[in-house]
């Protein structure tokens, strides 16, 4: 029988979502993708250990936050050397908030992978989908430099970015699903609002039909996953982006797949295309609770991480 990992192939390209790269030969994904938590938490293994200290040992005159791109390279580097595509390498979290300091990382990013000989084309610099990193997208995008919109939780943001000409978002479905289930307390019904009608499954289907109903080439790829039942909901979508941990769950599993999006039915949905202006994209995020909390959540914990990340590179030196 084929796993249920090989015919979710058969309909979407499937990227693993790791800092440790070592487990990606096994699932033979497309792409990968990191955060700064992803390798915050890598380099605390012992695998990874010389690594983290070999680059600290190169650049030890640099500043730490210099010192963790040389380190988001170094991972990226080992990553490409396993997979056939593109990695994500994210910008400062800390910089969402600031257009032409986000578009001077990237560009400083993509300049260190050059140096290493790895062509921009295997790379999409992940900037969080805040205004000031749609308009960021927007200007590298036309530089050719390829962005990867994370921390995306709402169609306002979707909207914005493919107008923006992104190579690629990344809704958050894993974390839509825990706000909802966390604000409905004892009302929440695993039965009746997951599956399907996850909220998290269902925010990434409209944004997906969005998407081919208008004809936009921005490529969507759900992304933190809780479970393999949210991963199988979206069969389909452009890309999924899957932790090792569930791309094992399902390697391990033979249970028929079914495609469950398509371009042809997707155009038939009854959506309205929305302004994109950034009155109106403050306003429509803003209107949306869930949305605006994860989102400035997930910018904090990014954040958090990074410091994380220049403190045992400071205890290195």
């Amino acid at each position: 029988m084929t796993s249920a990992l090989d015919q979710l192939k058969h309909f979407t390209t499937v990227v693993c979502d790791t800092g440790d790269f070592q487990q990606l030969a096994q699932y033979q994904p497309q792409d990968a993708t990191t955060n700064p938590s992803l390798i915050l938490k890598a380099v605390q293994k012992d695998d990874y250990r010389p690594l983290l200290e070999r680059t600290v040992q190169d650049h030890s005159s640099r500043p730490a936050g210099e010192i963790i791109d040389q380190l988001l390279i170094a991972f990226g580097q080992e990553i490409l050397k396993i997979i056939p595509g593109r990695v994500s390498t994210e910008v400062d979290a800390r910089l969402s908030f600031d257009t032409q300091k986000t578009i001077a990382k990237a560009h400083q990013l993509i300049a260190l992978y050059q140096a290493c000989g790895i062509e921009r084309e295997r790379v999409l610099i992940k900037i969080a989908s805040t205004w000031e990193g749609v308009r960021a997208a927007e200007v590298l995008q036309r530089e050719g430099i390829r962005c990867n919109m994370t921390l995306l939780f709402s169609l306002p943001q979707a909207a914005a970015c493919a107008e923006a000409g992104a190579q690629l978002i990344s809704p958050f479905v894993g974390r839509i699903y825990d706000w909802y289930k966390k604000s409905a307390g004892a009302d929440w019904n695993e039965a009746r609002d997951g599956g399907a009608n996850d909220p998290g499954v269902q925010s990434v289907r409209k944004i997906y039909a969005y998407y081919k109903k208008f004809g936009y080439r921005t490529e969507v790829m759900g992304a933190s996953f809780r479970s393999a039942g949210q991963i199988l909901e979206l069969a389909g979508c452009d890309l999924l982006t899957i932790s090792p941990e569930l791309l094992r769950t399902l390697h391990d599993s033979q249970d028929k797949v079914e495609r469950k999006l398509s371009p042809e039915r997707a155009k038939e949905a009854p959506i309205e295309r929305i302004g994109t202006d950034e009155a109106t994209f403050r306003w429509l995020l803003n209107e949306d609770a869930m949305a605006t909390e994860k989102l400035a959540e997930g910018i904090r914990q990014f954040a958090a991480d990074a410091v994380k990340l220049e403190k045992l590179i400071n205890e290195l030196r």
